[in-house]
């Protein structure tokens, strides 16, 4: 499998190679090179560690079905 290095050394790790190590956008990878010269890509998503997101925990959680104009009457002071 052949890639293309860029002018600014960026290459793009093709689609088989990101799903085998299961990458997504933003994912953390780390580069090595082997005792025979190889390069060894590696997922390093489990040795970073990416703060949580504090919306996470309550996305979806609202028990209130506001209406758009509902929600901006209210939040205008309107009555």
């Amino acid at each position: 499998m052949t890639t293309t290095l860029t002018s600014k050394g960026q290459v793009t790790i093709p689609k088989r190679i990101r799903d085998a190590l299961n990458l997504a956008p933003g994912s953390a990878v780390e580069f090595a090179v082997n005792r025979d010269g190889d390069i060894v890509v590696k997922n390093a998503g489990a040795r970073t560690r990416r703060k949580p997101d504090r919306f996470e925990a309550v996305r979806g959680k609202a028990d209130i079905k506001w209406r758009t104009n509902d929600l901006m009457a209210l939040l205008r002071g309107e009555d």
